[in-house]
Formats: structure tokens, C-alpha cells, sequence
């Protein structure tokens, strides 16, 4: 079996997943933002993959495992392109990609997230960024917005791994 979790270079900055197109697609978001302020005068589509062990074991169990590896591919969106007359695509653009990991052997508290400048290697995002703070706050499981992951919610649900938190903000 490859392994398709983590990897790391001798300096403990991540390797940038180069295969992560592959991997299982959870989702994608069009301008989504966790703030109500002003929208940007672009928009951006926003893909998420999960690596396929993490994927199986998920599906199995309802909780991630040691060693997923969750990519955040922020691409831009362009209307009017070809015979598109209305709605968006992404673009080819990459204009951003930050990973969520589950790798207690290289990040203190299991769960980190690490942002991409280029596509060797990325930089472990130290705490106590609003990241952590969000995801501790709001995920649905385990630290992660499983709610914006149609194909794993039923999951969740059926294996009862929803977190307190979540299950909070549901009641009115």
C-alpha cells in the first residue's frame, strides 16, 4: 500500500502534496468567508481533497485517522469564458492552498494547519492563529468542517461522531 499521508522535509516544513488532485474530493465552496465583512471584488472557488486512506478509514469509523491529510485549493472564478454565458468556472489560477493534518508525531495537539507559497514545501501555521480557534469551535468532527462535506455527513450522523459544539449551534 503508498502511503498517502504526510510528508516532511528535514527542515519539518510539510511537502507539498503534488498528487492531492487525485485524492477523494469532499467538497467545493463558491466566496464562502467566515467573516461578514464586505465580499472581495473577485470571486474564488474554494476545493477540498482528502487523502484516500483517511477517506476509508472516515467512512468506516466516522473520525479521521492519524495521518489525514486535508487540502484547502483556493482557485479564482471566471464567468463568460467560451460558450459559458452565465455562471462561473474556476480558473486555472491557484491562489492558495493550506492543508489541514492530523500528525501527532510532528504538530503538539495532533491537528495543524500548514499554508503553501509554493508547491515544494509548506510552514506548520503556529498556534494560536484563528484557524484553530475556529475549527475547535465550530467543526462538526474532529476539527474539521465535516458540515461542508455532503458525502460525509450522513457518516457522522450515523456513527454518532458529531462534536458538542456543533451540535450547539444547530439549536435555536
Amino acid at each position: 500500500m503508498v502511503n498517502d499521508g504526510p510528508g516532511y522535509l528535514a527542515n519539518g516544513e510539510m511537502k507539498f502534496p503534488a498528487d492531492y488532485r487525485d485524492w477523494v474530493f469532499l467538497t467545493s465552496g463558491l466566496d464562502m468567508s467566515y467573516s461578514s465583512d464586505a465580499a472581495p471584488d473577485h470571486s474564488m472557488f474554494n476545493n477540498v481533497f482528502v487523502n484516500p486512506s483517511a477517506y476509508r478509514a472516515f467512512k468506516a469509523t466516522g473520525h479521521w485517522p492519524e495521518g489525514t491529510v486535508l487540502v484547502l485549493e483556493n482557485r479564482g472564478a471566471e464567468g463568460a469564458k467560451s460558450i459559458n454565458k452565465r455562471g462561473k468556472t474556476e480558473s486555472s489560477e491557484l491562489m492558495g492552498l493550506e492543508v489541514h493534518v492530523l500528525d501527532s508525531a510532528h504538530v503538539k495537539g495532533g491537528w495543524g494547519f500548514y499554508g503553501f507559497d509554493n508547491q515544494v514545501s509548506g510552514k506548520l501555521i503556529a498556534r494560536p492563529a484563528g484557524c484553530y480557534t475556529c475549527h475547535e469551535e465550530h467543526a462538526a468532527v474532529d476539527t474539521t468542517f465535516v458540515q461542508f462535506y455532503p458525502t460525509l455527513m450522513e457518516t457522522a450522523k450515523t456513527k454518532g461522531t458529531l462534536s458538542a459544539a456543533y451540535l450547539k449551534e444547530l439549536k435555536p
